[in-house]
């Protein structure tokens, strides 16, 4: 269980576009409440730090009480054609919202579920024996991985 998952150097408004602030807010409203995130010999619930350092996205586990127990890195290089290919889909999302264009925010939206699916059976596997997840976990991870990668 995730009681809290903290961007780490990150401002609030992530200097995106509304589209990316939804999508951030509702990836850590959904992970506060149905995560099945279970690092390998502990038991949670636990808060999550997220960042980008080094082109590896950092997960740091720490107690309720911020007491650090483990950090896990795992490489964005196999994500990156994922991750240039969601910025891509998710700026002209708010391209085609901006003109009003319903049929291409459903193709696109389409896209970007097929994105997330990639993205999230990806995540799995890098953490694998590390952090057991489902796949909801892992797309929202991946969304939040998305997120801070762009952000460097």
């Amino acid at each position: 269980m995730l009681a809290h998952v903290i961007l780490d150097d990150v401002d609030d408004g992530l200097g995106a576009g509304r589209v990316r602030r939804n999508d951030v807010a509702q990836a850590i409203a959904d992970l506060h409440q149905t995560a099945r995130f279970v690092p390998q010999g502990l038991v949670g619930p636990f808060n999550l730090h997220l960042s980008v350092q080094t082109n590896g996205l950092i997960f740091d586990i720490r107690s309720v009480q911020d007491v650090p127990l483990r950090i896990y890195r795992v490489s964005l290089t196999p994500f990156r054609r994922l991750i240039k290919d969601y910025v891509l889909l998710v700026d002209s999302f708010d391209q085609a919202v901006t003109e009003g264009n319903t049929m291409r925010i459903r193709a696109i939206d389409m896209g970007r579920r097929g994105l997330h699916n990639d993205g999230a059976a990806l995540m799995i596997e890098r953490l694998r024996g590390k952090i057991d997840m489902d796949e909801e976990t892992a797309r929202r991870l991946f969304t939040l991985a998305c997120i801070l990668q762009q952000r460097r």
